[in-house]
């Protein structure tokens, strides 16, 4: 199934920006995360079509799924 992964701020770092690619079906947020070597502990805000969305979420096809990492300052 086709999903597009959106990646954002650090995680671009040695990736890309956006990107279309074929994954399993069962495929979740967490399977995504571990083949670009994202660490999980990394992981801020998950999204997949503009609605927040945890680890365990499947994916579907045409979902677009956005990664930020864990945002500081203050």
């Amino acid at each position: 199934m086709n999903i597009t992964v959106k990646l954002f701020a650090s995680f671009r770092a040695g990736r890309f920006d956006i990107e279309t690619g074929d994954y399993p079906a069962g495929t979740t947020v967490a399977d995504v995360a571990d083949s670009l070597k994202l660490p999980q502990s990394e992981l801020g805000i998950m999204m997949i079509n503009n609605r927040h969305v945890k680890l365990d979420r499947l994916l579907v096809e045409g979902d677009i799924l956005a990664l930020f990492p864990l945002l500081g300052g203050g």
